[in-house]
């Protein structure tokens, strides 16, 4: 496969990336909207992502995208590619392969994890890692069973160690959309969130000072109930508790205004942060960079919404009409500080 690169991306110390354990560490999660392949999948409904279908989504059209897609997380990292990267809207394990291995990102080493989820359509989410820091000792996607026993995509779990042995543990979410309204809805989100707080307890079971990190995209705010009641993830950072989620995108959206995804002229936070108290109270090995969580929201990825003024996310699609952008979602990022040695 021959992709035509974007000569940006080529920044020095991708070919040359040895770490030079450097304290700091990005984490980025981002959905992609649709990456899908040019295969027919007789299992899914992926028809209209096919060269005849109604999208004529084509495989110069594909290369382009995955080619953007390593755009984003390059420049995501600002300098130094994150450590991890959590995708929501991806078709399968192909893409995975062909986007760390055929596109910009092929010299920097990294792995992914996955599993193939019920999902009607086919759309997955996955963890990019890079092999040199983050080490996976196990992964699970565990289900989450809707409302009327219908299909949607898996929890992904990822547990490894960190350059300093802290072990830290990562989940990809993609959640049920608003489609049919926010009430119709809210029961899908309910569940997952509910299916998550199963597994964020038991992991405080057996580890009261355990470094979890969550992300992706949720569908939901970050006061929605599904988030702040069922998952119980706190929007003070004020005084953070080992055993406890908080949620870091909240207070940066409050503060600035700024939003992962654009509906009728709002941003809104669907992508969001959350992690575990221990990352937060600056007394362990592994904690988040203060003020570091953010909106990645480069010129690039923007163009101006001439509907609702201001800029908007420059997507792949707006209908069925190909506009050649990245997502209709902007990526969220995070800092965190490895401390390397006790001194």
């Amino acid at each position: 496969m021959r992709l035509v690169t974007f000569g940006i991306l080529l920044f020095i110390g991708l070919k040359n990336h040895a770490i030079a354990q450097p304290e700091a560490f990005r984490i980025m999660f981002y959905n992609v909207e649709n990456l899908f392949d040019t295969v027919n999948d007789s299992t899914t409904i992926d028809e209209e992502f096919l060269p005849e279908g109604m999208r004529y989504w084509t495989k110069s059209r594909y290369y382009d995208k995955l080619n953007k897609t390593a755009k984003v997380i390059c420049a995501a990292g600002e300098g130094n590619l994150p450590m991890l990267v959590g995708l929501c809207e991806i078709e399968n394990y192909e893409v995975l392969e062909a986007l760390i291995n055929y596109s910009p990102l092929r010299n920097a080493e990294y792995g992914y994890l996955h599993q193939e989820s019920a999902d009607a359509r086919g759309v997955d989410v996955a963890l990019l890692y890079r092999k040199s820091v983050f080490k996976p000792i196990d992964y699970n996607a565990y289900k989450v069973h809707l409302p009327g026993d219908r299909t949607t995509r898996d929890i992904l779990h990822a547990y490894g160690t960190l350059p300093n042995g802290d072990t830290l543990h990562v989940f990809v979410n993609h959640w049920s959309s608003r489609l049919g309204g926010q009430a119709e809805s809210e029961p899908n989100r309910l569940a997952a969130a509910q299916r998550l707080k199963e597994l964020t307890d038991s992991i405080f079971a057996l580890n009261a000072d355990a470094n979890i990190i969550i992300g992706g995209d949720f569908n939901d705010y970050p006061e929605s109930k599904s988030i702040s009641k069922v998952l119980n993830a706190a929007l003070n950072l004020g005084s953070p508790t080992l055993v406890g989620l908080f949620n870091l995108t909240y207070s940066f959206w409050n503060k600035t205004g700024k939003g992962s995804h654009k509906m009728n002229g709002y941003w809104g936070m669907l992508d969001q942060l959350i992690v575990s108290g221990n990352l937060l109270t600056g007394t362990g090995k592994t904690q988040i960079i203060s003020n570091s969580c953010k909106v990645f929201d480069a010129d690039f990825l923007l163009e101006p919404d001439d509907t609702y003024n201001g800029y908007k996310p420059k997507r792949t699609y707006v209908g069925y009409r190909y506009n050649g952008g990245f997502s209709d979602h902007l990526p969220v990022v995070v800092d965190l500080k490895i401390v390397l040695n006790d001194k």
